[in-house]
């Protein structure tokens, strides 16, 4: 007899499981795995991150603070006396899920790094998806350990049934307004940190020079030498255009007056390719043509693919230079 007893009881605890807080744990989880299964880019990955990272956890820790639903004056006591509600609405729960949400990126994103699994997009989604879930089944206790009568359900039916009838209907349209403006800015700033990520690239060219060492250093390139000296340089490419990619790079001597070049002499180039997320490295000899006592810039200028007519640091896609002095 006990045992049928307890299996009732078991029962009858599952059929009181919130059906909200169910619903967070299970999107969590479909959403780190979609995360993690699809490509960088992809729109679905994309759509799926909005909810783990804007709402989800915010939403169960909201559960764990307030189990229990708004309760007004009229509904606690029979008499003129007011009491404070002991739970939230629904639009203040959406409200405060959004900016607590907010809250717990950082936290993670400030703490994954000190950790074994370092910080990736895989890492934060499954530290979202954990973060949610454990706090999830903590609301849940919290929730079924409140009085039925004071508990907090998902009823949008009564909801909308009470907005009818509330004689503060406007204020609740207002705060759902002020609810749906925070979630829109929440989702533009989020979208700008992704979208550019995911759909966009770069290239970077840089030089370098040896030190007393032999070690390739930035910024340690010659800037004086003698005439006909030449300047040993150390260009290098990186390719992050999430594709392969021909470049061709100038070198030109130029002479300014006044802040602007009077004179440009092409002293090298080279050619390459280079595949997504590759980083590839010439050594270039150097030599300028100008006279004894001048200083000229040397600028090394990056083109995709061929180079225009006349190629200036205006129309190359990555440029930089150093400055050297001819002295006897």
């Amino acid at each position: 007899m006990s045992h049928g007893t307890n299996t009732l009881t078991r029962f009858g605890a599952v059929r009181q499981y919130p059906v909200d807080l169910a619903a967070v744990s299970i999107g969590a989880i479909l959403a780190y795995g979609i995360i993690t299964s699809f490509q960088e880019g992809s729109v679905l990955r994309l759509f799926v991150t909005f909810p783990l990272a804007l709402f989800l956890p915010g939403y169960a820790l909201v559960a764990v603070l307030f189990p229990a639903s708004e309760r007004r004056a009229r509904e606690t006591t029979s008499t003129a006396i007011e009491r404070h509600p002991r739970g939230i609405d629904v639009v203040e729960r959406v409200g405060l899920s959004l900016v607590l949400s907010v809250m717990i990126i950082p936290m993670i994103v400030i703490a994954l790094p000190f950790t074994a699994w370092g910080l990736s997009t895989v890492s934060i989604a499954a530290a979202l998806g954990v973060v949610t879930v454990v706090l999830a089944q903590l609301g849940v206790i919290r929730r079924l350990r409140t009085p039925n009568p004071e508990r907090f359900t998902v009823s949008p039916i009564a909801s909308l049934t009470g907005l009818r009838r509330d004689e503060s209907a406007v204020a609740t349209v207002s705060s759902i307004l002020l609810v749906l403006a925070i979630g829109l800015a929440a989702g533009a700033l989020l979208l700008g940190f992704l979208v550019p990520m995911s759909t966009g690239g770069f290239t970077e060219l840089a030089l370098y020079g040896e030190d007393d060492n032999g070690d390739l250093v930035a910024g340690e390139i010659e800037d004086e030498i003698e005439p006909g000296e030449s300047v040993p340089v150390t260009v290098s490419i990186e390719n992050q255009e999430e594709e392969e990619m021909d470049y061709t790079v100038i070198v030109q001597e130029q002479q300014l007056e006044d802040g602007a070049v009077v004179e440009r002499t092409q002293l090298d180039d080279l050619q390459t390719t280079l595949s997504d997320g590759t980083t590839g490295t010439g050594d270039l000899s150097i030599t300028p043509t100008a006279g004894d006592g001048e200083t000229v810039r040397i600028s090394v200028l990056l083109f995709e693919g061929d180079p225009p007519a006349e190629p200036t640091n205006e129309n190359a896609a990555e440029d930089t230079y150093f400055w050297v002095t001819i002295e006897e």
